[in-house]
């Protein structure tokens, strides 16, 4: 026979979970078999540490007892992809106040319901950010990778190309210009400009430090 394993969960506004700690050890859950986790509501099943615990030592045969089926997460859809968990893995449920136990034809029954219910939540929130969307579009918003200003390029690569041939170092150019190295050769290849040569390891002169250079000083002029 598998363990009996408890769940409590408060939110970060409550002072404490004794009435679904009672009404766990009433049940007949030890107290060192119930997890406990305080904090937002907001956060879904896999983000609790207690209940991520608890479903890590539960084994095939083990029933996990709540106080309420809300318990188990942020929404209908978390509670109902929870339980599918624990029921593909062989993990019995029961629920103490609403008396929901997956394993009887009425508890399949208000699963089933709340599965319905899930479903419709899902299109309520996908039908508020379709509405949205419009509405931002509306507005004027843009949506998606906005579109390259052809003529900011050609500028940067004019101005990379004039750096370059002062003898500056691409890595110095490509942030001149905002870009990384590997984005300014891009550019120069495909605007037809032949890319710089890898820049090479610099030494520092006078009293600083080119963060290429190497740790041995460099003596220095006299």
């Amino acid at each position: 026979m598998g363990l009996l394993l408890g769940y409590v969960r408060v939110s970060t506004t409550d002072q404490h979970g004794a009435a679904q700690r009672d009404a766990l050890l009433e049940a007949g859950v030890e107290e060192k078999y119930i997890y406990f986790d305080q904090l937002s509501g907001a956060k879904a099943a896999k983000e609790r540490p207690g209940l991520s615990a608890l479903l890590a030592f539960a084994r095939e045969g083990d029933t996990v007892l709540v106080y309420r089926i809300d318990r188990l997460g942020r929404s209908l859809i978390d509670v109902l992809n929870t339980v599918a968990e624990m029921q593909e893995r062989g993990i019995g449920l029961k629920s103490l106040v609403d008396g929901i136990d997956p394993s009887t034809a009425s508890g399949r029954l208000q699963l089933g319901l709340f599965a319905t219910l899930a479903e419709y939540e899902r299109e309520l929130i996908n039908e508020r950010v379709r509405a949205g969307v419009m509405a931002a579009k509306a507005r004027g918003v843009k949506f998606g990778q906005q579109p390259v200003d052809e003529t900011t390029i050609e500028d940067k690569i004019e101005t990379a190309r004039q750096l370059l041939a002062e003898g500056k170092t691409a890595t110095r150019v490509a942030k001149t210009v905002g870009w990384s190295r590997a984005t300014l050769y891009r550019y120069l290849k495909m605007y037809g400009h032949e890319a710089p040569a890898e820049d090479e390891t610099q030494l520092a002169v006078g009293p600083g430090r080119s963060r290429y250079s190497t740790k041995k000083t460099v003596p220095a002029r006299r």
